[in-house]
């Protein structure tokens, strides 16, 4: 007995050990790389210093973009804080920053406004081990194949509605109830611009100004918390007056001096079918955006980062932020690169970014429920004008009919229906765009020229083309987008060839459908001419396809010849008419004997 868990205990052991060479292989957290080449004080201090810059961007941010998703702020900083562990500690790339970003606010808020809080926790769930599974299936590096023009669009639908967000705090428009539909919202904003706040008016017109003018002339100062400093400041003096705008306090009470106790959530089977599109969106989202995140600041440091440990640790950070009361979570852009700006050295920066937004909640959260709630709205309209990104956009509308068309059809469908559509729709709209350009590159001709030899008194082109003899030229990839134009142009050939020579050294690949598009072409030559069928110089992947389809017709490759040159397809012509000659002659000589 003893000795046969001796064994199980060893086959445990070494299947441990197989799993724990392929993780490190395959999903190695940046932060254990870094860690295994050598860390000392001046790269703690340099990842200090860092995350003490980010925390100064992050305050803000976090807690404008938790009430425009309907959350309070405190939950937005509890985001920060433990999403930004996680995706620092677990994530593949050395500067990347997590916390809540501006892609996530429309889906959040329709998520808590349909289902409620417990309606976003499963929402979380989901997301999070959809992330996890796709890291674990290598899925990361697949984020690079959505089209520029569908991530521009919704990109830019987000942006847009999360500027619409903003109206009423910003001007402090007395409304009681605001339409969740984009043309009702700003037709209600329309109705109601003349019940403003003259103080909540003079707050957003002063940070707007403030954070130009800080980004202008002192660059390195944190703009948005010079901003935020300067609107709590002001609304003292308002308060003086009995003109005191909304803050977090009078609309959120207080914010929390600690992280609250992680809470295990309750399982509704229901409401996860209900949520799953939403979980889908959140998790696609994150993928996307950190990814591109990543990549963004890999062009600038010259690192390459792990997509698929960056999605693990997505999915890891989105779980962790649930249990801790959080919304969704990824690595934020904007963030990321002022981390590597302000010269970060590693995935600590991240760490210490979350060590430094816990100790402001623990020393100065009761200031912060002073801070305006105009103030944080005008950040959250550059964090949206910023997601509109107009330079992209008018360079997409310039370029190729196709990409104006997916771009406009995206963002539209994003702002006026819902981001779900918005995103499917454009994919599948660059997908036909894209099968509509590959259908116009693929080439086929008679090739005359091919046939030229000259010598021997008459060339060989001529003697070729009295034999019967056609060679075709395929160039271009060659799918289900083209099958039907295939079949229409084989089907123009007039004269009765005796061979056919089908050159595809030029055809990079073939899909199944236009692999059923030639094959059906060979089979009524067959039939109808008794031809001879030369495939001439066919790439690996084509050759794979042809295959699957021979093995579906009932057909093989001893049906046809195949030649690795077009020199040899000329060699297997030759032998194959000297052979139909001998055998017309014997033919012959036989009819005269008789």
């Amino acid at each position: 007995m003893q000795a046969v868990l001796q064994n199980i205990a060893g086959i445990l052991i070494q299947k441990l050990s197989e799993f724990g060479r392929f993780y490190k292989k395959n999903f190695c957290p940046k932060l254990v790389e870094v860690l295994s080449k050598g860390y000392d004080k001046n790269k703690f201090k340099r990842d200090t210093l860092a995350g003490m810059t980010v925390a100064v961007v992050s305050i803000p941010l976090a807690m404008a973009l938790a009430i425009a998703s309907g959350v309070t702020p405190a939950q937005g900083l509890y985001t920060a804080i433990v999403a930004g562990f996680f995706i620092a500690l677990l994530g593949g790339s050395k500067y990347q920053i997590g916390g809540p970003t501006g892609a996530f606010v429309v889906v959040i808020f329709n998520v808590i406004k349909n289902y409620g809080p417990d309606g976003l926790t499963m929402t979380m769930l989901i997301a999070g081990v959809i992330l996890i599974v796709a890291g674990f299936l290598k899925l990361g590096t697949y984020i690079k194949y959505i089209p520029y023009p569908v991530v521009t669009g919704f990109t830019a639908g987000i942006g847009l509605m999360l500027i619409t967000t903003q109206v009423k705090d910003l001007l402090g428009l007395e409304m009681q109830n605001v339409p969740a539909e984009f043309l009702p919202k700003w037709q209600a904003y329309f109705q109601n611009f003349g019940n403003f706040s003259f103080a909540s008016l003079t707050i957003a017109l002063f940070s707007f100004g403030a954070i130009f003018y800080v980004r202008h002339k002192f660059p390195n100062l944190p703009a948005y918390l010079v901003a935020v400093v300067g609107a709590t400041v002001l609304v003292a003096v308002f308060a003086m007056f009995s003109a005191a705008p909304d803050t977090i306090g009078s609309k959120f009470g207080s914010i929390p001096h600690f992280l609250p106790a992680p809470q295990i959530p309750h399982f509704d089977l229901n409401l996860m079918f209900k949520v799953f599109p939403s979980g889908l969106t959140i998790a696609f989202l994150a993928g996307v955006e950190s990814l591109l995140s990543a990549t963004v600041v890999d062009g600038m440091s010259g690192d390459n980062h792990n997509s698929n440990a960056e999605l693990i640790a997505e999915g890891v950070a989105n779980l962790m932020s649930m249990l801790f009361m959080g919304v969704p979570a990824t690595g934020a852009i904007a963030r990321t690169a002022t981390n590597y700006k302000s010269g970060g050295y590693s995935p600590m920066a991240g760490i210490m970014q979350s060590v430094i937004l816990l100790l402001f909640m623990l020393l100065l959260a009761g200031v912060a429920k002073f801070i305006p709630l105009a103030c944080l709205s005008a950040v959250l309209v550059l964090v949206g004008w910023n997601m509109l990104n107009l330079t992209k956009m008018y360079y997409l509308l310039k370029g190729a009919k196709g990409d104006a068309i997916t771009l406009v059809v995206t963002l539209l469908l994003t702002v006026l229906v819902d981001l779900n559509t918005g995103i499917s729709v454009g994919f599948i709209l660059s997908s036909i765009i894209f099968m509509h350009r590959m259908s116009r590159e693929i080439e086929i001709e008679t090739d005359e020229k091919a046939l030229e030899y000259k010598g021997g008194g008459r060339d060989l082109s001529q003697v070729l083309h009295e034999q019967g003899v056609i060679s075709l030229r395929f160039s271009g990839p060659l799918f289900f987008g083209d099958a039907l134009d295939v079949t229409r142009f084989l089907q123009k050939l007039r004269n009765e060839p005796k061979i056919i020579i089908i050159r595809m050294g030029y055809v990079p690949m073939v899909d199944i459908s236009g692999a059923n598009a030639l094959v059906g072409f060979i089979e009524r030559v067959k039939k109808k001419h008794g031809a001879k069928i030369i495939l001439s110089n066919v790439k690996k992947q084509p050759r794979r396809m042809l295959h699957e389809a021979f093995l579906q017709n009932g057909l093989t490759w001893h049906d046809i010849s195949t030649a690795t040159t077009f020199e040899n397809a000329l060699k297997i012509t030759r032998r194959y008419l000297r052979m139909k000659k001998r055998q017309e002659a014997q033919l012959s000589g036989q009819s005269a004997a008789e």
